[in-house]
């Protein structure tokens, strides 16, 4: 169990009283000690936490405190398993209930690095939301990045490689969407302020970190619809290739039509074909089909079918 004390930076204390005490503080404990320990920190509420029940981001508002869940997917690769954990809050401070470390990671960043100039629980707040967030617009544009290259690779004819990784990446961006629809809906809890938790004049914090979200959900909008593009230019371009062989063959096919015919009029075997007596009929007709053969190829260059 970790305690800080929420000023112009944290600083860890040792225990309190924490149902009376005369500053705002950040705590972050295991499981097994906020089942143990949930009852005595006076927030009205009986929760039993479990790690496995945690399969979104939301907020609750109770009478006595704000509880909710976090889920905060891998930035390095959408697909790992997501972060967990949950909190507890109310107008004296938050309890993050992390069985991870994953939040006692923020927030000992924020105690090493940030200096408040209004040190308050809401400002805390803010900080602690904007490092969820913090890359958040290099990956936007490392997904852009990648999104054009791809579509390069299409218009220069690779259109069987990148139909996979398209599907990863929309299947990617899909995550980040669902995961930003639900800070936007955290924020605007925090936001509402239904039970007064926060003083009117600090809910502005929870405005910017709301706008940066928002900014950040429709980047996630764009680049699917991006994906959809790509996806349908793919198609086009593999119809275009094969529309292509298929011309090709056609006219491979007209080509040689004539030949087949010849073949099937000298495979008929009639008793009366007086040409087949003569010495040079052979090579006449070798003769004959070799200037059929040139005769479409050049007619169809011309017509830059071949």
């Amino acid at each position: 169990m970790i305690v800080y004390k929420i000023g112009e930076k944290l600083e860890q204390i040792k225990m309190f009283d924490y149902k009376k005490p005369d500053f705002q503080f950040v705590m972050v404990l295991n499981g097994k000690e906020w089942n143990e320990h949930m009852k005595d920190f006076d927030m009205g509420i009986e929760w039993e936490f479990n790690a496995k029940h945690i399969n979104n981001t939301r907020a609750e508002v109770n009478y006595d405190s704000i509880t909710g869940k976090f889920l905060v997917l891998d930035r390095e690769k959408i697909s790992n398993p997501p972060k967990q954990f949950a909190f507890s809050l109310d107008e004296k401070g938050i309890i993050f209930i992390d069985d991870e470390g994953f939040a006692d990671s923020i927030v000992k960043k924020i105690a090493s690095s940030k200096r408040l100039v209004k040190p308050c629980l809401e400002r805390f707040l803010y900080d602690f939301l904007e490092q969820i967030i913090y890359d958040d617009a290099d990956l936007m544009s490392r997904f852009d990045k990648r999104l054009d290259e791809i579509e390069k690779d299409i218009f220069a004819g690779v259109t069987d490689e990148v139909l996979e990784e398209i599907a990863e990446i929309r299947s990617d961006l899909r995550d980040l969407k669902l995961h930003y629809s639900e800070l936007i809906d955290v924020c605007q809890e925090f936001e509402e302020n239904e039970n007064h938790f926060f003083k009117e004049e600090n809910e502005r914090y929870f405005r910017l970190v709301n706008q940066r979200v928002h900014w950040l959900y429709e980047r996630v909008l764009t680049l699917v619809e991006f994906t959809t593009q790509l996806r349908d230019l793919n198609q086009t371009k593999t119809d275009e290739k094969q529309n292509k062989n298929l011309a090709f063959l056609t006219v491979i096919s007209s080509i040689f039509m004539p030949l087949t015919l010849i073949v099937g009029w000298y495979g008929m075997n009639f008793k009366y074909m007086p040409e087949l007596e003569y010495e040079w009929a052979y090579p006449v007709l070798v003769g004959v089909c070799v200037i059929i053969v040139t005769a479409g190829i050049v007619i169809f260059k011309k017509k830059k079918m071949l």
